[in-house]
Order: C-alpha cells, then structure tokens, then sequence
C-alpha cells in the first residue's frame, strides 16, 4: 500500500496512469517545428489547437497549440506564440539533463536515424551504451534536447533492476542529509557523490583524455 494511502486512508488510490499523454514545450517557429519532427523524424502532425485565451488559466495570449504523434498514441506538442522567441534554457542546469527520450526497436534502427539526422545537418552524439539501451543525443530546432533509445535489456532484467532501485535512492537520500549537516560546517564542500559507479569505464576514459 502506498505511504500516502496508510497515513490518509480515506483518500481515493491512485488512478492507473497508463502512458505519457504529451510533453510540451515552447516552438520558435511552428513551420520550422513541424519540418524537423514530422519530415525528419517522421512524426506525423494529428492535432491543433488555435486560440487567444489560455483555458487553463484565463490570461490573454494568442498561440498555435500542435501535436506529433508517436506509435504508442501519446504525444510530442509544442505552442507557438506567435513570435521567434525560443524558451530561454535554465540558468543553473546544464544543457544534458533536461531532455525527451524516444524508443526506438533496434540498435539498426538507432543506427539508421543517427544517419539520417546527421544528412539533414543535426549534429547527433553518439551512439552511446549504457548498458541497459544504446543512445543517440541531439537538439531540436527550439534547443529541446532529445534522445533516441534502443532497449538492451529484457523485461527480467528490467523487473530485477527494480527491485533494487527503491534501496539506492534511499541510501543516496540518507547521505544527502548527512550532507546537508556537514555543508554549513565546511565539511562537505563538493557536491554529493553517488556510493555506487554504474559507469566506471566514463570516468576511465575522461581520467586518460585528461592525462597530458
């Protein structure tokens, strides 16, 4: 039973959500939008919406509301304002982390996108192994960063994973309040450290690329 429902048990459970409906986020141009990801990626254009009022909230603001559509039935969507304007990236967050991962089937499948993309002048990183899937990395043309995936691992593999994943956060979430108390004192000055390197081969190669 979830922790929420023990400490309110007259809550309602949790409804079953059954897949991602749309990310969406802000285009600098819609034409330029739907030629990257409808021509380029090949993900049809099914749905607009056009208005001047912002139903969620009311405020007044003119804007094309539009939607690609991946093989599972959910959505990519984008607004376009009626500018050039482009969201502004985060100024404490590095380029790499806020991005939208897609599945594709295959590692040759992966393989042929990263060539096609990089025909049609996207510069494209990788392939990348992450043991678990194979990536390929690049931006859209609002500086929406994206990823294309290709799973390695089996849904064994996947169920076995699981069931260790709640142990380690919590394990990272108790060193991070020791953290917290050691911080003020100048005990801790660098950022928090994972116990655990899924990755030991990047920090190989970074430490040899950084050896004169």
């Amino acid at each position: 039973m979830p922790a929420d429902l023990k400490s309110h048990p007259s809550l309602p459970a949790p409804a079953p959500i059954q897949q991602l409906h749309h990310y969406a986020y802000r285009a600098r141009d819609a034409e330029e939008t739907r030629h990257f990801y409808e021509d380029i990626l090949g993900l049809p254009m099914y749905h607009i919406i056009q208005s001047d009022y912002v139903p969620s909230t009311g405020e007044y603001c003119p804007y094309t509301h539009f939607f690609f559509r991946l093989q599972d039935g959910s959505f990519i969507a984008f607004f376009h304002l009626g500018d050039d304007e482009a969201a502004l990236p985060s100024p404490n967050t590095p380029a790499w982390v806020n991005h939208v991962a897609f599945r594709v089937n295959t590692v040759g499948e992966l393989e042929a996108m990263k060539t096609r993309l990089e025909a049609h002048g996207v510069e494209v990183l990788g392939v990348t192994d992450h043991h678990i899937f194979k990536s390929i990395y690049f931006f859209d043309p609002n500086g929406v960063r994206l990823e294309l995936s290709a799973q390695l691992a089996d849904e064994f593999q996947m169920l076995q994973e699981s069931q260790t994943a709640h142990a380690r956060l919590n394990e990272w979430t108790a060193r991070k309040h020791q953290w917290r108390a050691e911080r003020p004192n100048g005990v801790a000055t660098a950022p928090l450290k994972p116990k655990t390197n899924d990755r030991p081969e990047v920090a190989a190669r970074a430490n040899r690329a950084a050896q004169p």
